[in-house]
């Protein structure tokens, strides 16, 4: 897995959400906190289901947490 062209704003978010940890988030939303790790870093896509689970965790829409750069 290399670097996608995925960006997010999931560090930001976790912060403005009571400094959610990424376990909290990983919980939240059924995956490892390995996978949001490789998420939050750029080195992994999250699946369709998995954004908007994580975009409803923060009751925004998955554009607030995901920006595709081409």
């Amino acid at each position: 897995m290399g670097d996608t062209p995925i960006s997010n704003n999931i560090r930001r978010l976790r912060f403005e959400h009571d400094e959610m940890t990424q376990k909290e988030l990983a919980r939240r939303t059924g995956v490892t906190r390995q996978t949001i790790v490789a998420i939050e870093n750029a080195k992994y896509a999250p699946s369709l289901e998995l954004a908007f689970r994580i975009a409803r965790v923060f009751g925004v829409s998955v554009e607030d947490v995901f920006t595709f750069e081409e």
